[in-house]
Parts: structure tokens; sequence; C-alpha cells
């Protein structure tokens, strides 16, 4: 099986600084690829991931470390709630990837990607509520434009809501391919860098409907009462508001003297590891130690 090839991870490992005895919450397990990482370096890891498939697929790949991996199912909002449970406090680091596993873009039933067909859905967990669908063809044009513009940075956030309440008028738009191909008619040329003219728009419907956004801050307040004295916190984000978020939080805890901040400018990919993995060119690292 071909696994998700995680981002950073050199970088990961010398902040999280792992080694035998040492645990660690990865709160956003995925296809298990910073785990191994870890385990590796002989740490234990508790996985959290929202996705039942990616759960199941991190699990086979880290079967050779039964004694020092436990994977859960969960949102990391519950993060400290799910470590209770398992006994798993005071933990010498937390690292959220706030990325996505080449395998859900590609598999068409996410409705992740503009490329490959398949419902307009976007949950990352089944049992939520609301679809992309639901919100193209339900939000008011101004919620829409909103949502386009200061969630997703599109800067023709306007006329896209325009086209798609037009376009819903006569049909709900119910697929991935008729979204991307109305995005691309009402902006054919606006591209950065060759980057589909939908990227942002998607990237706007799944941050809300997953309510990521809403969720990382829940996670990180919860943070420091989970590491113990030295701990550290690592965070890959590839979304401005995502950065924002982390750096705002990270800056609050230092001057109330519980974080040490880490990484004043956030950590980027090399050129070479953007060469091997272009996914990795928007990446960003920021961490913080617990004192």
């Amino acid at each position: 099986m071909e696994y998700h090839k995680p981002v950073l991870v050199k970088e990961v490992l010398y902040f999280l600084e792992p080694g035998p005895g040492k645990r660690y919450i990865d709160a956003t397990l995925g296809d298990g690829g910073h785990a191994e990482a870890i385990l590796r370096e002989g740490g234990e890891v508790l996985g959290i991931e929202q996705d039942s498939k990616m759960l199941d697929r991190s699990r086979r790949r880290l079967l050779a470390y039964p004694n020092v991996f436990k994977g859960t199912t969960g949102n990391f909002s519950d993060i400290g709630e799910i470590a209770s449970s398992a006994r798993w406090s005071k933990v010498d680091g937390i690292l959220f990837d706030l990325g996505f596993s080449s395998f859900q873009i590609e598999d068409p039933g996410y409705g992740l990607s503009f490329t490959h067909p398949g419902p307009l859905d976007m949950r990352l967990d089944p049992r939520l509520g609301v679809t992309a669908a639901d919100l193209v063809n339900s939000l008011p044009e101004s919620e829409l434009e909103r949502l386009f513009i200061e969630v997703g940075q599109e800067k023709r956030g306007r006329s896209i809501a325009r086209a798609i309440v037009r376009k819903r008028i006569i049909a709900p738009i119910k697929t991935t391919s008729e979204l991307a191909n109305l995005v691309e008619e009402v902006s054919p040329s606006h591209t950065q860098r060759g980057i589909h003219p939908a990227t942002r728009v998607f990237m706007a419907l799944r941050i809300a409907v997953n309510s990521e956004l809403e969720n990382l801050k829940e996670a990180l307040v919860q943070v420091p009462e989970l590491l113990k004295k030295s701990g550290r916190l690592v965070v890959i984000s590839f979304h401005s508001g995502e950065d924002r978020i982390v750096k705002t939080i990270i800056r609050e805890k230092e001057k109330m003297g519980i974080f040490k901040n880490l990484t004043t400018k956030p950590v980027r990919p090399s050129e070479e590891e953007v060469e091997e993995n272009l996914r990795s060119r928007s990446s960003k690292l920021r961490a913080a130690e617990r004192i």
C-alpha cells in the first residue's frame, strides 16, 4: 500500500526530540507518517483521527509498534477528554499537522478535489450533518461571498457567489465537477503558479464544513494542561487563518508565562522538499515549549 508522504518530518523531530520512554499525542494522525517517524526514534504515540478510513490505514502502517502506538477515533477539539480516557496525560509533545493526505484528496467519495469528480460532500467525519453541497445551495449570496473572501482569500468571491446563486435557482449544484466548472467559467484566467481557479473556493467550503478553525482554537487552548514541563507543541498549518490562530495563541500563552515561543518566524520546507513533494510548498511550522 502506498502511503501519504508527511511534510517537514526532520523539523518535527528536531522540535519534539522523541526518544525511548517519551510520550506524544499526534492530534492529526492521518496516514501515520509523522507518528511512524516518532515511533522509529523510540517514542510512544497516541494518535487521534476523525476519519475512520484514515485510522484503519494508519493502524496497518504501524502494525510493527503494537505496544507503543494507540490509535483512536475522535476530533482533536476533544483532545483533553481523549487523552484523559486513554490515560495519556502530561506528555512530552503534541503534534498537529493540519493538512490532508493524498488518499483523502484523490478519493472522489470525500468530494475534496475538483480534479476527481464526486459528490460535493467534504465531510471528513460522515457523522457531521452539513455537506459542502448544503452550504453551496442554501447560504445567502452575502454569506457565500464572505466565506470565499475571508476564509478562502478568494479575490473574486463576490462574482463566484453571484454565479452560484444564479446557477442553483435553475438546479442544485451537487458535484465537485459542477462547482469547479462554474468557478472556472467565472474566472478562467484567475490562476497563480498554475493553481486551479477553484482551489480557494474548495478550501473555504472544506474549512466551513468541518469547522476547522473553531476546532483548532478549542484544541490549542487545552494543550498546556496536557504537556509536562519542557513538553513541546508543534503545529504545521497550510492556511493563513490557521497560522494566525496558532501564532496568536502561542503569543498569548507566552505573555502569561506558560509557553516559550521556539519559532519567532514559521519554519518553511526546504527547496529540496518542495521539489520532492509539491504539496509541502504552503506549509508553515510553529513550535512552543511548556514552561
